[in-house]
Formats: structure tokens, sequence, C-alpha cells
């Protein structure tokens, strides 16, 4: 659903009567290096996305069956 242009006038009326003429370009300025910084920021998120989705799961290594059972033995009462 597109804005009339009536109100985007009267925003940016608005806008000139609270921040005043002098402020503008500061504001202008600022909300840009916002939506550049945004854009920038979900761009590398989607690249890092679709790199990960494409890359090749890692392959579990193979179980260490000396740590396991060594790990696994049953503690006695002398050894609390």
């Amino acid at each position: 659903m597109p804005i009339h242009p009536f109100w985007i006038a009267a925003i940016l009326i608005i806008v000139l009567i609270v921040f005043g003429p002098s402020r503008l370009p500061e504001l202008g300025s600022a909300v840009g290096k916002a939506m550049r910084e945004f854009r920038k920021a979900t761009t590398e998120l989607t690249n890092e996305v679709r790199s990960s989705a494409t890359a090749e799961p890692p392959k579990p290594e193979p179980a260490k069956v000396e740590a396991a059972s060594a790990s696994s033995e049953p503690k006695t009462a002398s050894d609390s």
C-alpha cells in the first residue's frame, strides 16, 4: 500500500518544524549512515547463512575407546 504524497509532505513539514532547517542535513546524514549499516549487516548475514547452508557438514570424529572406558569405570566407596 503506497503512501499518499500528502502524508509524505505532512511528515516532512513536521520534521522541519521539530528539528529546524539547520539540523536537517545532519539528520539526513545520520539516517543515511544507519540505513547503510543496516543493509551491510543484513547482506553479511544473508551471505553467511547461504555459505553455511551450502557448505559440507563436518564429519564426526571416531570415538576413542580408551578414553571412554576409563571414564565409565564405576566409583567405589574408597574413591570419594
